[in-house]
């Protein structure tokens, strides 16, 4: 018989520890008592057992260590070290009892927690079976039950009841009688709220109460990555628009309003690529923008007197991939044709404003920037919107073209002079003495290999914005929005017709441009009546000219009744004649014409 073997008799299964010529050091595996010496004549009746045996009776499952987590497994070993110290002398009952108390001693633990982990490792020889108990779920009672159901029915609702309302709804419903009386048995409001704080999840809490979009934009949890996750490298601009905290007027005095900035901020560098100080957004200051982005700053600067070196804003091309909202503008066909460039648009999740935070810092740190140098000039603080604030439109007293040179002087300051702090430099970086500025970042990052730029003329960049609608080729030219267009070399598409798509500028329709082989064609209009005017306008004069007309059709269709009626009277007043001479015809014609000059001659004299 070898050590550690099992043996049974009926219920009782024992494991054989250690055997002298006469007895054998034997641990009770049901009882669970510490091991102890037999005659061998007591255990005579005991067979084999098998491991499997003694799991199923004692319902015990070993797992192996790689299915615990890390908590468990230094549980495991924590509490196994207790007892290691104590195998070695497991015969000799003295020595064990001991070093048992010694250990209880120094490690502040109790000497029954000891001598039950050891009839556990000894039982089971695995230290997997010292791992902790799972924690089983109890079944709710009928009243948590209730609980339950009044929390989810009352307290986590957009109605935000208090935790009081919710406790008395639910005594209402479930623990009245027919007649609205209180039953004798029903929980405590400070039950109900145990329950409450016990079972509380804050993130149902936020979402329940206020609503999801309220919990991604102001309480969901901020552990991504952020802006990293979308600017690996130069070359990902990310586009917003605010509205700017000053009010302006226009060259006479009056007042204007406040103008939206649109902005494009490379997310690597946080350099600026381009911006438009607009009255309106969507569409028109997008349009601005990319226009903006692909012109050489150094010429743009001179344009309002100020001069910069290169390097301080060197940028003439656009991102490889633009990170945008949800914004409706974003969102539109004609912002997506941007595609044709070669550019990957992205649009973010909504209320996510952390993916995108290079270009929120930018409106903070530029506003802040000449918002102190501007108190009194129109500019409006956080307090403009509260009752009995001062009025700041009455401050007002810059241009937009003043603003407009705040604004560049500010825009550069960030570019070249603001020191980009967290910037997560790279061991080439620091070798190459990169300075901690923008423009100097974003100078160093395009010239890798992995930097996204991609070059385009500023016309590619306007045709690729302007809205589109399908054209017809019919020998009257082509037509667009029901007018005229022509351009040389193009006869046979007017013989043999067929449409093609066509990008035209909703603010003047003399010309439009046919996109035929990848290349944008200009076609001039034919009507000329209508050049220089936006679609609107000639959508208006077109209407006019139709409702005159249809105003006249009724005079028109009567008139055209009385005249076959008058041709029809003189008809029949001739007499008709069967009869009709056709000789001579040329004589007789020579004749009428000389007595018509002689009839004529009289006419005019007694006229006269």
């Amino acid at each position: 018989m070898k050590n550690n073997c099992l043996l049974k008799n009926g219920n009782n299964i024992i494991r054989i520890l250690d055997q002298q010529p006469d007895k054998k050091l034997i641990i009770d595996c049901i009882k669970q008592t510490m091991p102890k010496w037999v005659k061998n004549e007591k255990i005579r009746l005991f067979s084999p057992c098998t491991e499997q045996e003694l799991h199923s009776i004692t319902n015990t499952k070993i797992k192996s260590m790689e299915s615990f987590d890390t908590d468990s497994r230094k549980f495991i070993h924590t509490h196994f070290s207790l007892i290691a110290s104590i195998l070695p002398f497991i015969a000799d009952s003295a020595k064990r009892s001991q070093m048992i108390e010694n250990i209880a001693e120094e490690m502040h633990v109790s000497k029954q927690t000891i001598r039950h982990y050891l009839c556990l490792y000894l039982i089971y020889q695995d230290i997997s079976v010292l791992a902790p108990k799972q924690k089983q779920e109890r079944e709710l009672s009928s009243d948590q039950k209730n609980m339950r159901w009044a929390l989810n029915k009352f307290f986590y609702t957009r109605n935000q009841n208090s935790l009081k309302t919710a406790y008395t709804l639910m005594l209402k419903q479930k623990y009245c009688d027919i007649n609205g009386k209180l039953l004798p048995e029903y929980p405590t409001f400070n039950q109900f709220r145990y329950f409450y704080r016990k079972t509380k999840s804050m993130q149902t809490y936020y979402i329940s109460r206020d609503g999801l979009k309220n919990y991604q934009r102001n309480n969901r949890p901020l552990v991504g990555d952020g802006v990293q996750q979308f600017a690996p490298n130069v070359g990902v601009g990310m586009l917003d628009a605010t509205i700017c905290d000053i009010y302006l007027v226009d060259d006479a005095g009056n007042l204007v309003g406040r103008p939206v900035l649109t902005t494009c901020i490379d997310a690597y560098s946080s350099l600026c690529c381009g911006y438009s100080l607009t009255w309106e957004g969507g569409m028109y200051s997008l349009r601005n923008l990319m226009i903006n982005v692909v012109t050489d700053k150094v010429e743009w600067c001179k344009k309002y007197g100020i001069v910069i070196n290169r390097n301080e804003w060197n940028n003439s091309q656009l991102p490889g991939v633009l990170v945008t909202d949800m914004g409706t503008e974003y969102r539109s066909e004609n912002f997506e044709q941007l595609i044709e460039l070669g550019i990957t648009i992205t649009n973010l999740p909504p209320y996510r404003p952390e993916l995108k935070g290079s270009v929120e810092k930018f409106f903070d740190l530029v506003q802040g920037y000449y918002k102190k140098y501007l108190k009194g000039k129109g500019v409006i603080n956080s307090d403009f919107q509260e009752r009995g604030s001062h009025d700041y439109r009455k401050d007002a007293c810059l241009t937009m073209k003043d603003f407009e040179c705040v604004i560049l002087r500010c825009i550069i300051f960030y570019n070249s002079k603001r020191i980009v702090e967290n910037f997560p430099y790279t061991d080439q970086m620091i070798a190459e003495n990169v300075l901690p500025y923008a423009n100097c970042i974003f100078e160093w990052g395009k010239n890798q290999l992995e930097a996204n730029m991609i070059s385009v003329r500023k016309n590619e960049v306007i045709y690729s914005l302007l809205p589109r609608t399908s054209g017809k080729f019919t020998r009257l030219g082509l037509k667009v929005n029901k007018m005229r267009y022509h351009r040389k070399g193009y006869t046979e598409e007017y013989l043999t017709g067929g449409e093609v798509c066509v990008a035209y500028n909703p603010d003047d329709v003399t010309t439009v441009w046919a996109l035929l082989d990848g290349q944008y064609m200009a076609f001039d209009l034919i009507e000329r009546q209508y050049n220089g005017k936006s679609m609107e306008e000639t959508q208006i004069l077109r209407k006019c000219q139709k409702t005159l007309i249809s105003g006249e059709n009724r005079k028109s269709t009567q008139a055209q009744i009385d005249l076959a009626r008058y041709i029809e009277n003189i008809a029949n007043n001739v007499c008709y004649k069967s009869d009709v001479k056709v000789k001579d015809i040329r004589q007789t014609r020579k004749r009428e014409t000389r007595r018509a000059h002689i009839d004529f001659v009289k006419d005019s004299e007694k006229n006269e």
